[in-house]
């Protein structure tokens, strides 16, 4: 069985009714900044049908936080100019 079967049997207002669902996940996701940019996304994952637990692995602290360092300066280079958000998490 493909995990999208259930596509097949949707009306067009349905698929629709969809893609506007995902479309607005998407966005929402894409439109993140600040320190929402480094979060477990669990509610982007919720739009997909199928109900797993992620079997979310998490790296030691040192690596974890390369990775994170990595990250940030991906977006220096892939967004020199971005304005920068110079706030502490929960302000």
């Amino acid at each position: 069985m493909d995990l999208d079967d259930d596509l097949g049997r949707l009306s067009r207002d349905e698929l629709v009714a969809e893609v506007r669902r995902l479309r607005t996940g998407i966005r929402e996701h894409r439109d993140s900044s600040g320190h929402d940019l480094c979060w477990h996304h669990p509610r982007l994952w919720g739009l997909l049908p199928e109900r797993v637990e992620p079997d979310v692995a998490v790296p030691p602290w040192p690596r974890f936080l390369r990775g994170c360092v990595r990250y940030r300066e991906s977006l220096d280079s892939q967004l020199p100019d971005a304005p920068v958000h110079d706030r502490e998490y929960g302000e």
